[in-house]
């Protein structure tokens, strides 16, 4: 394909709203607009990667991103810009979405269970306002939260310990999708808003996290308006249709698998059961493949495997001798980007540096006169003089060892 026909249009200088040393390469080298968007030479970047990921198992493998998996079998890039947040342990790699991702839990010390009672808590219907009248810590409370079920209208009722955050995404594997409860769906099962609890409900699915009934004597909601309830024990005082992990895991929490303080950072999806995701994966090559002069895309992932460059002449035709090279290598069944514009040799040399094609082929009058052609690899440092009759199958060769 011709350099025009892509529409490229590249800067010599990065965007100023580059979030990344990737960002503003792939910005620079003209595969995405500064927005962000697709070009033409984006979107034959994406189709090629597609053929050549049906053509080869594993293909995500071989493209040198240091991605991870997660317990999902979900494959992440680690980048400050991704858009998903991602717990991982950096002893045995556990990782995981933030949002669903476990860890190991730290049971209260085990107390006999005393009698309930029940207490006035003007005002106390918040966790932290209630921990600070009665002067104890928030993981000696029961934090209640409710929410219809959108399939039947059903009001779900969930309870954590104080110090927890509830996992929407966690409670959603067991409810289906939900919505907060009104104020009257959650006075129709007898609890009160703010001063809540699962004693005594009725008409509701009551869920608790697995630490509930490793909590002992937890201050709970009197389900009356500026009333606790101080010493409820599950087991005894009420009881759960599911008891389930449904709290949210944060950085520096346990791993589940050796204890080690978990990590969060951003990533981005690079794949999943579904498939892979394309465009993130041009994100991450830009990430990893780069020097201080543009991309250097591996040949599995670039658009073209050559960028064939003609450079006019004062004594001869380099143009038709280029088109000759150009139309060789496509038969050949080589994927060329042909840069055959009316412009100055720099310009030419800057822009093949900056799409980081894996070889670049210069047509110019000094090596023709004896027969020559110029060859140099995007990651190589000193550039070959082939003769013309052999560049097809140098090309090939090379092609091979870079597969």
């Amino acid at each position: 394909m011709r350099f025009l026909e892509l529409k490229i249009e590249t800067l010599r200088q990065a965007p100023s709203n580059a979030r990344t040393d990737g960002f503003a390469y792939l910005v620079r080298a003209g595969y995405i607009t500064r927005d962000g968007g697709l070009t033409p030479l984006a979107e034959q970047t994406l189709s090629r990667m597609q053929e050549r990921a049906k053509a080869a198992p594993g293909f995500l493998a071989q493209l040198d991103l240091a991605f991870f998996r997660t317990a999902a079998e979900e494959s992440f890039f680690p980048i400050p810009s991704g858009k998903v947040e991602v717990l991982r342990c950096p002893a045995c790699h556990y990782a995981d979405r933030a949002e669903i991702a476990r860890f190991k839990k730290q049971a209260l010390p085990a107390e006999a269970p005393l009698p309930v009672e029940k207490v006035s808590t003007p005002g106390c219907n918040t966790i932290e306002t209630l921990a600070n009248f009665l002067g104890i810590p928030r993981e000696k409370t029961a934090k209640a939260l409710m929410y219809t079920r959108l399939s039947d209208n059903k009001l779900i009722f969930v309870a954590v310990r104080g110090d927890m955050q509830l996992s929407d995404e966690k409670l959603k594997k067991w409810t289906g999708e939900i919505r907060l409860a009104t104020t009257e769906e959650i006075a129709q099962s007898g609890a009160s808003a703010g001063y809540a609890s699962p004693i005594g409900l009725k008409n509701a699915l009551i869920i608790v996290d697995d630490l509930i009934p490793q909590s002992y004597n937890l201050v709970a909601g009197a389900n009356e308006p500026g009333y606790h309830l101080k010493n409820t024990n599950y087991g005894r005082d009420y009881s759960a249709e599911i008891v389930a992990d449904v709290v949210q895991a944060g950085a520096g929490d346990a791993c589940p698998n050796c204890g080690t303080p978990l990590d969060l950072s951003n990533a981005d999806l690079l794949a999943d059961d579904t498939g892979l995701y394309y465009e993130n994966i041009l994100a991450a090559l830009a990430e990893v493949h780069h020097d201080d002069k543009g991309l250097t895309l591996p040949v599995r992932a670039a658009p073209f495997d050559v960028y064939l460059m003609q450079l006019p002449g004062k004594e001869m035709d380099t143009k038709a001798e280029a088109e000759k090279l150009y139309s060789d290598l496509q038969s050949a069944g080589i994927s060329v980007l042909f840069d055959d514009r009316a412009e100055r040799a720099g310009i030419k040399f800057n822009d093949a540096d900056l799409i980081g094609l894996p070889l670049r082929v210069t047509v110019g009058e000094k090596n023709l006169k004896a027969g020559m052609v110029e060859l140099k690899m995007r990651k190589g440092i000193e550039n070959q003089i082939i003769q013309s009759t052999e560049i097809i199958q140098t090309i090939q060769s090379l092609l091979k060892t870079l597969q």
